[in-house]
């Protein structure tokens, strides 16, 4: 494309493209163009795949000769500003900036409005530079995909007109833009330079460190086995981190389906220390909230008012801050008057690390994956605790609607939502006609009731928007509504619809719980992994690393690696509790036995121990048991609903040289992410294998597998039970100068098929 010279600009002429800082039209008036209030009362966008449909059908009626997403650059004040303007019409000489949307398009806030203007006005220049045109008209619209409107409107402009605003909007971010080069450069020479954070390597550390960074900079997926004590985080940062520059990575994202584990990886980054690396925290919105009793616009929410004024004298003051983790963020937000949670969306952007949940990534609405799909950057992913993500992502990609919650909101709903509410009772109505009140299972989505719940968001979105204080008690149906549509667009062969019971019908016939669950997360997250530079998947419990990428819908060039334990089994007594059965029949009566076992275990090795259980039920009767007898043994447990105070007394009380037993949930948060070294911890306990109970989600899921060709039982019963047990056990021994012991409280573990799947230096 040709170089902009319509103005003297610095830099322009002087400097080749490659020397000058790229950026992005959107990233350019994000910038550069926003204004006023945080506002989102009124924007319930359509999904990603909702508005790519829509730019498509706008763009399929336009005239032959049309073209679509034309990519355009050029130089300006000293940038080189590239894009893709969603539409060109050569006949008309006409730009057309296309923005999807819900409801009635007058009533888009202003500053949005305004944001929209500014990125069509740009392609307007931009198109004029390519085409030598000395005016253009540059049209927005607004395309309403419930209704399939149309709203265009129009501005005729001149190439000066637009070259002026383009010019405007580069000086605003070329200081920036500047800075952000000379970061980059200074960031991937020290991260070449990286040196490993300790003295030496621990058995196996150094292997790790290089598969990583060998698949990182390759572009390639990896699979990472590596025991729990040997330091894997340390590994993986250091690995991919030393790969950044490389790879000519954008960012790196470091992700955990658990919190407990965020926290492992802010302090090996700490100690890592690569100045200048920029470092950002990301926590749930309700964790960040300043103020959860006021809506997100400047109306309500004094850190809403005025945000986009005051953001980027926040957004300078953050990006000195080498580690902004959750307090540092608050600290810079609230200096600067700005709400933290969207100012930590904002430094997504301009961070070399994030640190976060893996729904930032895989998430239907995650914004690390839109904006790095949007900028076109390059991301590496590290994925702790991976073998996690199988049932996250089945959360991710399914959703549910309550009946109840439906009558509550529809008894005291507005005139104006009646008629599209009845509707939707009608059509939910309709799916308790053949419905028994057990759970039923089908392989087909209930097209006419999604019809109905569309056009009954299309007009509650617009009743909001005219609305906005009544927006308060309505948001949450709304959000339940809206993720239930978008997670039925992308429904298919690896989901069912379910219809399953209920808190029970004040009055009337009882209407069922309606969700689409997801059974093989492999289909929806395909896009993710392809939309990743590089991703490696680590934990402790990967294998067999078959059934762990078929699960995740890695392919074929997915690498591989197990690390060999740097433990023996001279650190781990283990012993298998023979002729004891756990299994839910044989509980009441072996229970007796399980008590003498567990007696004889803590007995044997004094000091501090832990016992885990398949439920908080069984739990609750062993610790009972337990107690009445041998009441001179001090015993704690797990509860239902652990706030963070209590998690953290459950694990004070695991002191040095202490005595007693602590009772906990496998597969809980305290089975995995904590470490206990030393003395605090000198022996585990497990009862039962973990295996998911039988249910109809449990068993539709084995049947899909078996018709896939996969070993249904062991993939889904056997292997994810014993990944539980291998997690819980591995709180034991954490270092190579650890010693402990390992009651294993159930008689299958003897046998061979079960053995196989566990550690080899176990010594089984």
């Amino acid at each position: 494309m040709p170089r902009a010279v319509t103005q003297p600009a610095p830099d322009s002429a002087d400097h080749s493209r490659d020397d000058l800082p790229r950026v992005g039209v959107r990233s350019l008036c994000a910038f550069a163009a926003r204004a006023g209030d945080l506002d989102h009362r009124f924007t319930p966008a359509p999904s990603a795949l909702a508005g790519i449909e829509g730019h498509a059908t706008v763009t399929a009626r336009r005239a032959a000769g049309y073209q679509r997403e034309r990519p355009l650059a050029a130089a300006c004040a000293g940038l080189w500003l590239q894009g893709r303007a969603d539409g060109y019409d050569p006949a008309a000489r006409r730009v057309e900036e296309i923005k999807t949307h819900r409801g009635d398009p007058a009533l888009i806030p202003d500053n949005q409005r305004a944001l929209h203007w500014a990125q069509a006005r740009v392609y307007g220049w931009l198109l004029c530079e390519a085409e030598s045109l000395d005016a253009i008209e540059v049209a927005l619209v607004y395309f309403d995909i419930d209704s399939g409107r149309e709203t265009v409107q129009v501005q005729a402009c001149t190439r000066a007109e637009l070259a002026e605003h383009a010019h405007t909007l580069c000086e605003r971010h070329r200081g920036w833009a500047l800075q952000e080069q000379a970061h980059r450069r200074a960031r991937n020479a020290a991260l070449a330079q990286l040196p490993f954070p300790f003295t030496d390597y621990r058995r196996g550390q150094r292997e790790l460190t290089e598969a990583v960074f060998r698949a990182q900079r390759a572009g390639r997926h990896l699979l990472a086995q590596a025991p729990t004590g040997i330091g894997k985080t340390a590994a993986t940062l250091f690995g991919a981190l030393r790969a950044m520059p490389a790879a000519a990575s954008d960012q790196l994202l470091v992700l955990t389906p658990k919190g407990t584990t965020r926290a492992v990886a802010l302090d090996g980054l700490r100690r890592i220390h690569a100045q200048p690396l920029r470092v950002l925290e990301r926590v749930a919105r309700e964790k960040a909230c300043e103020h959860p009793d006021k809506a997100c616009h400047g109306d309500s929410c004094p850190l809403a008012r005025g945000f986009y004024d005051r953001l980027g004298a926040a957004r300078a003051a953050a990006v000195q801050r080498a580690l902004l983790d959750r307090e540092a963020l608050r600290d810079v937000a609230l200096t600067h008057g700005i709400c933290p949670y969207y100012l930590a969306q904002e430094m997504q952007r301009w961070s070399d690390v994030v640190v976060g949940d893996v729904n930032h990534w895989f998430d239907l609405n995650a914004q690390a994956w839109a904006m790095a799909q949007a900028e076109g950057w390059r991301v590496q992913l590290l994925l702790d605790e991976a073998h996690n993500l199988t049932e996250r992502a089945r959360a991710m990609y399914s959703a549910e609607l309550d009946p109840l919650r439906f009558a509550a909101q529809r008894a005291q709903a507005p005139r104006a939502l009646a008629a599209t509410m009845n509707t939707v009772h009608r059509a939910w109505g309709a799916l308790a006609r053949d419905w028994s009140g057990g759970t039923a299972l089908t392989d087909d989505l209930p097209d006419a009731f999604v019809n109905a719940l569309r056009r009954h968001v299309s007009a509650l979105t617009e009743f909001m928007a005219q609305h906005p204080h009544a927006s308060v008690a309505l948001q949450p149906w709304l959000f339940d509504a809206l993720h239930f549509l978008r997670v039925a667009e992308r429904f298919g062969a690896h989901s069912v619809f379910e219809r399953s019971a209920g808190t029970p019908a004040r009055r009337g016939r009882p209407r069922p719980r309606l969700a689409l669950r997801c059974l093989l997360p492999a289909e929806p997250l395909q896009p993710r992994w392809a939309g990743a530079h590089a991703a490696t998947l680590f934990s402790a419990t990967l294998t067999p690393m078959a059934h762990t990428q078929r699960l995740l819908g890695l392919g074929d060039r997915t690498a591989r690696i197990e690390v060999p334990s740097p433990f023996d089994a001279a650190q781990l007594r283990v012993r298998i509790a023979q002729g004891l059965s756990t299994r839910w029949a044989d509980r009441a009566r072996t229970l007796p036995q399980l008590v003498d076992e567990l007696l004889a275990h803590v007995r044997a090795t004094p000091g501090n121990h832990l016992a885990f259980f398949s439920s908080f039920e069984y739990l609750e009767q062993a610790m009972a048991a337990f107690q009445a007898a041998a009441p001179e043994v001090a015993v704690w447990a797990q509860s239902r609903a652990m706030d963070e105070a209590a998690r953290e007394g459950f694990l004070a009380r695991f002191v040095p040289g202490g005595q007693g037993l602590g009772f906990a949930v496998l597969g809980g948060v305290f089975a995995e992410g904590i470490d206990l070294p030393g003395d605090r911890l000198v022996g585990v306990a497990v009862a039962t294998l973990g295996l998911p109970p039988p249910e109809p989600l449990t068993e539709a899921l084995r049947e899909r597998l078996e018709r896939t060709g996969a070993g249904g039982w062991a993939d889904t019963y056997l292997v994810p039970g014993l990944h539980k047990v291998v997690q819980a056990a591995g709180r034991l021994i954490r270092t190579p100068d650890d010693r402990g012991a390992l009651l294993l409280l159930d008689r299958r573990f003897a046998d061979a098929e079960v053995r196989a799947l566990l550690p080899a230096w176990w010594g089984l």
